[in-house]
């Protein structure tokens, strides 16, 4: 398996005896269609308005922007979002050269990249034919002055051999790349044809295209190109994945769910999967989850769907729950950690979000065994014992991961202790390294355990951490850092365990057997707590 951070850049290297931060864990990856921006690049943002300005707003052929929408609006407060297209084509823009022109395509597709260029000629010397200025702006609306972007390139050139070639200096341009040949001579100059002197601006042809509604393999896009889902990889971390449904009226297929699936286990993530258009009662659901083929202890479901006031439209509409569920359980974090016993009456949406139809106790509790949570309209009378599943039922991951507290302290934590331990690769060799990490690691699981992740569970029974000359001899060829760390599961003596590599390439988190313990020698010098944690994982078995 190809470590899931390969080709990243590492955190920069830090003091050893630094402690391991508790990372955020309610920031939300969107994928999906937009009205304009950025394609197959993840964008970073903190609000809606961000989303705006980038991407264009709330746009009804994609329900992406409302679920952006709805989870900045329901408590969301990070999110990270790729934009897909399909046979979408960018316009572009020609400028005046001799008997030729010169022409230039929007990088970023669609019908709302409104661009302009203008061209000058000062400061060129008289006889200086092939030089020329550019500059390019995207504007908010064609004929307005509104700029929302611009370049300027100074002394660029036609000339085949120059340094300042234009082919070579737009390439690295975040509006415009030349589309075409390169005519012989520069560019003219682009002024007024009242005046003849004042400069003006050309405008983008009408030649932009959105393209066609996203399909699955858009979504899914591809590995070895970093596009669609895999775009993900160039960007910041995250900790829910949404893919919003492909229109209003047709869901994400199979094939995008699976992939999507397997990419938020390579990833450490919660894949939120909507549930379908066609359940619009929870008899529907019920009967629909009774052949249900999908299963993954990485993704979880909130039914039904929520009825949300529809801006552009001007009325309220139903819409897929994905981006007010991460909204919500962002927010929730915020109060209490995500290993809490949050029920499900404990996360509601905000007013102004109601489910699409109401679910009686008894069909709340028969979808809960099948692994879907219920959004509740209020919160009920009585307490409930309903606790929010994963879709694991049916896997042949550990039962815990069934809850999905559990399952997001097990990512908490293991996202945590990689991303905290990494400074590793950059340490220098040092018979140190080994003692440095695993007192840190330590610590990072005791603070874990005062803050209660653990229960009433003794220090003693709550973790293990193994980081030594057994992991990491120092005889070794390999440039590997390793340790092993286990976690109390619900069951006594019982521990998830998992082995941790650093290298250079990346790093990999991958579960431990607790029966490879047994190859492990412990020395006498390991510490008392350690050994007598150790001699009860020999003691009990899992």
């Amino acid at each position: 398996m190809t470590p899931i951070n390969a080709g990243l850049r590492l955190d920069p290297e830090r003091a050893p005896d630094t402690a391991i931060a508790r990372l955020q864990t309610g920031r939300t990856a969107f994928v999906g269609r937009t009205l304009r921006g950025p394609v197959n690049r993840p964008v970073f943002l903190r609000s809606f308005a961000e989303f705006q300005q980038i991407f264009g707003g709330l746009w009804q052929p994609s329900p992406l922007g409302y679920a952006v929408e709805q989870f900045f609006d329901n408590g969301g407060r990070e999110a990270i979002v790729v934009r897909v297209v399909n046979g979408a084509r960018a316009s572009t823009l020609t400028l005046a050269a001799g008997a030729g022109e010169l022409r230039l395509r929007a990088v970023r597709p669609g019908t709302r990249e409104f661009l302009r260029a203008c061209v000058d000629h000062d400061n060129i010397p008289p006889g200086n034919q092939v030089e020329f200025n550019l500059t390019v702006q995207r504007v908010r609306a064609q004929g307005t002055e509104q700029v929302e972007d611009q370049e300027i390139f100074r002394n660029l050139s036609v000339s085949p051999g120059s340094a300042r070639h234009v082919g070579r200096l737009l390439a690295e341009s975040e509006l415009v790349e030349v589309a075409g040949r390169i005519p012989p001579v520069r560019p003219d100059k682009t002024l007024d044809p009242g005046s003849g002197v004042a400069m003006r601006y050309v405008t983008s042809n009408a030649d932009g295209d959105d393209g066609a509604p996203v399909t699955d393999y858009d979504l899914i896009g591809s590995e070895a190109g970093k596009t669609g889902l895999f775009a993900l990889d160039n960007g910041d971390s995250f900790n829910l994945l949404c893919i919003p449904p492909l229109t209003r009226t047709q869901d994400v297929g199979p094939s995008a769910l699976l992939v999507a699936a397997r990419y938020a286990k390579e990833r450490r993530v919660l894949l939120i999967v909507d549930p379908p258009v066609a359940w619009h009662t929870a008899d529907d659901a019920l009967r629909a989850m009774r052949g249900w083929q999908f299963a993954s202890e990485n993704s979880l479901m909130y039914f039904p769907r929520i009825l949300a006031h529809d801006k552009l439209r001007g009325h309220f509409e139903s819409f897929a729950p994905c981006g007010a569920v991460a909204g919500m359980l962002a927010r929730a974090d915020e109060s209490s950690p995500v290993w809490g016993p949050l029920r499900n009456e404990d996360v509601g949406l905000r007013p102004g979000f109601r489910p699409s139809c109401l679910v009686a106790e008894d069909r709340r509790r028969r979808l809960a065994a099948m692994g879907v949570n219920t959004i509740q309209a209020v919160r009920p009378a009585r307490r409930s014992v309903v606790t929010p599943r994963t879709l694991a039922a049916g896997t042949a991951g550990a039962a815990d991961w069934q809850s999905l507290a559990a399952r997001r302290r097990a990512l908490f934590i293991l996202n945590s202790v990689e991303r905290g331990t990494r400074w590793v690769v950059n340490a220098a060799a040092n018979q140190n390294v080994p003692e440095l990490v695993a007192a840190e690691v330590r610590a990072f699981f005791e603070r874990l355990h005062h803050a209660g992740s653990f229960g009433d569970r003794p220090l003693q029974e709550s973790f293990f951490v193994i980081c030594d000359g057994r992991m990491n001899p120092a005889h070794a060829a390999s440039a590997d850092f390793q340790l092993l760390i286990g976690f109390a599961a619900s069951r006594p003596h019982e521990f998830h365990s998992f082995r941790i590599t650093h290298s250079p390439s990346g790093s990999k988190v991958t579960p431990a057997t607790l029966n490879r313990l047994n190859d492990l020698r412990f020395s006498p010098e390991e510490i008392e707590w350690v050994d007598a944690l150790a001699n009860q994982l020999l003691a009990h078995p899992p």
